[in-house]
């Protein structure tokens, strides 16, 4: 392979704070799959065994191991919810998104595997394809540590195709050819180990879609040009997410469930929406009735969008799973920009009285635009026309605007992880002083209490987010194995002869034969009394070599210029035929964590890192199935709710506890 660029991943012992992340997770895979293995074995055991002293020291073992799994499982929780090491370092006044963590996987040896199967079906001496091999294994190497920009992004779409390849090659439906592929879920580390090769492929796209999502969160967000890599980002990540989604079903992993898929894509559009709306407001908000209007709108959008993020997040079994962080990060969210909207709505009727010179039929329809049901039934030009009727109704919208915030609040207070984003704490206080300000200049000391509630504001946009499925999944690559022949003709579910070696001599100036078809070419129209049919040659034969030249990517043109100067001593061809392909395939062999204790399989995964030896799985279905605006009125400006924040993205974030249920895995 002659691009190092496909060849290439990060450096992993760079001592980054992503690689320290996933070096964590590396360490805590290999540990929960310790203690599953020792509490499969135990359970086996307490089967087993009739001995009541046995029996008890197992059920005491039993919890010592239930024990260790939960506090593991707390520990990848809270590298799920270490979201500061993925922002931009020198984002000072964003609030932060939440990245995907790439799945972890094992080391595979493809080199024994193919070199046998290249003998045994392709009769080739498995050998000579050592440089092939070695770039495969370099490539999949490479995938474990991509960078966060668009190169990651094209080394892993180099190797999800070339496994498609790989797959047509050697992947036969017949056999298996004893290549385990080892995956660990993103949020339990439950591990998952099959022979198919769609597993490989589905987490290579889930890990395609956390790199965007990473790419997203870290483009710097104070830009324009930043917030449209964002938003770029963040749409690709759910159209792959998709992707996976619809190509992809009854997945073993849980994290590629299409529940979990689902709440995926809705957060990864969350996300491009709410980058959305700060592009919208970055060069500053006028304080002016439409635009502020059309701002509460947004930000109205970007509250119900979390809305539906954290509704899907608390659904079982996704909320047994889901990082507590990420359900507190979507509800606070979803409070903050509802706030954010009845603040805009409030300055809006507040600071904006209807004058001779405004079109009052433009702002009656914009403010009708706004509700669902006017408030109390009064009708929207009484409203504009009143001005202590509009002094009423923005304090009700600033009174909900408060309570929005004051609940942000409370959520960010529930969370240790959340509690350590202190520029989150900082934004979430200066929205709630402003607004409380703000109420404070329109109370009146001789005024009753109100208790008018204001209505909900109708989210609108102008530009929704929507899923963008990548080029790259469908990117086109060289074949590495191309030497085998053509990959229409030259698969694993063909069944070949071995190459027979004919010597071809002329006789009165004629071959016996005519060829036809592309590369490679075939025998047709056979003299059966012409000398080559005597020496073994059939009708339908492929013709893959004439003397030392390689003939399998030939036409007949060229393989014909080679033939023509046959002398009467003539020269040896090499031909294959092709066999009966109908022997009925066999069930495919997996093994998978999940779920309920009986359905553990401990073979395949018992050996360790180093241990390359094959050993017997027990046959089980596959898991795995694929298919398929207006007029200024002041040169004022407003601003979102910011915090003066000058420290880099660099305070630990601690674990927080979440009941872990087992029955919940996919």
């Amino acid at each position: 392979m002659t691009d190092t660029l496909y060849r290439c991943g990060c450096n992993p012992f760079a001592q980054t704070g992503r690689s320290k992340l996933q070096n964590k997770r590396v360490l805590l895979n290999q540990q929960i799959i310790k203690q599953m293995r020792m509490r499969a074995g135990a359970e086996n055991l307490l089967k087993a065994t009739s001995n009541n002293k046995v029996r008890e020291q197992v059920v005491l073992e039993l919890s010592y191991v239930n024990s260790d799994l939960q506090l593991l499982m707390e520990q990848l929780e809270g590298l799920n919810s270490s979201v500061e090491v993925y922002q931009n370092v020198q984002e000072t006044s964003s609030i932060p998104l939440i990245p995907l963590g790439l799945k972890e996987t094992k080391d595979v040896d493809f080199s024994v595997a193919l070199k046998d199967f290249i003998l045994e079906h392709y009769s080739e001496d498995g050998s000579n394809f050592q440089d092939e091999i070695d770039d495969l294994m370099d490539l999949r190497q490479a995938c474990r540590t991509p960078s966060r920009n668009p190169s990651g992004v094209d080394l892993l779409a180099n190797y999800f195709s070339q496994l498609s390849f790989l797959e047509t090659r050697f992947f036969s439906p017949t056999r298996q050819i004893g290549i385990f592929f080892t995956w660990y879920d993103s949020f339990t580390g439950v591990p998952v180990c099959q022979q198919n090769i769609s597993l490989e492929k589905a987490s290579m796209l889930f890990n395609m879609a956390a790199l965007y999502s990473q790419i997203g969160t870290r483009a710097d967000r104070q830009t324009q040009t930043g917030l449209e890599d964002a938003i770029a980002a963040f749409q690709k990540s759910a159209g792959v997410l998709h992707y996976l989604k619809e190509t992809f079903t009854h997945t073993p992993s849980y994290d590629m469930s299409p529940a979990m898929l689902s709440m995926l894509i809705r957060l990864m559009l969350a996300q491009a929406q709410e980058c959305l709306f700060e592009q919208i407001t970055l060069p500053g908000i006028r304080n002016e009735f439409f635009s502020l209007l059309r701002i509460a709108q947004e930000a109205a959008k970007v509250g119900e969008t979390y809305g539906e993020v954290h509704q899907s997040m608390i659904q079982t079994p996704i909320k047994n799973n889901v990082p507590f962080f990420w359900t507190t990060m979507s509800e606070l969210k979803t409070n903050h920009y509802k706030s954010l909207a009845h603040y805009f709505v409030s300055t809006a009727l507040l600071d904006h009285q209807l004058t001779p010179s405004d079109d009052e039929d433009k702002q009656e329809k914009a403010l009708s635009q706004i509700y669902d049901a006017m408030p109390e039934g009064r009708s929207p030009l009484d409203i504009l026309k009143d001005k202590e009727e509009r002094r009423r109704i923005g304090k009700a919208h600033l009174q909900r605007s408060i309570m929005g915030h004051e609940e942000a609040i409370r959520i960010h207070s529930r969370c240790r992880d959340l509690q350590k984003l202190y520029i989150l704490s900082d934004i979430l206080q200066a929205g709630l002083r402003r607004s409380l300000t703000k109420f404070e200049q329109n109370d009146k000391e001789e005024e009753f209490t109100d208790y008018m509630l204001a209505p909900d504001i109708i989210s609108k946009t102008e530009k929704k987010a929507e899923m963008e499925i990548p080029a790259a999944t469908k990117v086109k690559v060289k074949d590495l194995f191309q030497r085998l022949g053509p990959l229409s003709v030259f698969s694993a579910k063909q069944r070949w002869s071995a190459p027979r070696t004919i010597r071809l001599r002329l006789q009165d100036r004629d071959l016996g034969f005519t060829l036809k078809g592309d590369a490679p070419v075939q025998i047709q129209s056979l003299d059966p009394l012409c000398p080559a049919a005597a020496e073994g040659l059939k009708e339908g034969d492929y013709l893959v070599a004439v003397g030392d030249t390689e003939c399998r990517w030939l036409g007949v043109s060229d393989v014909m210029k080679l033939l023509k100067d046959v002398d009467e001593e003539g020269v040896n061809i090499r031909v294959v035929s092709m066999l009966d392909s109908s022997s009925q395939p066999m069930p495919t062999k997996s093994a998978t964590y999940g779920g309920l204790p009986k359905t553990y399989s401990m073979i395949c995964l018992a050996h360790d890192e180093d241990d390359k030896k094959s050993r017997k799985v027990a046959k089980k279905p596959s898991f795995l199935s694929w298919g398929l605006k207006n007029k200024q009125k002041s040169g004022s400006t407003l601003s979102l709710p910011n915090a003066d924040y000058n420290g880099p993205w660099n305070r630990p974030c601690p674990t927080y506890p979440n009941s872990y249920n087992e029955s919940a895995l996919y």
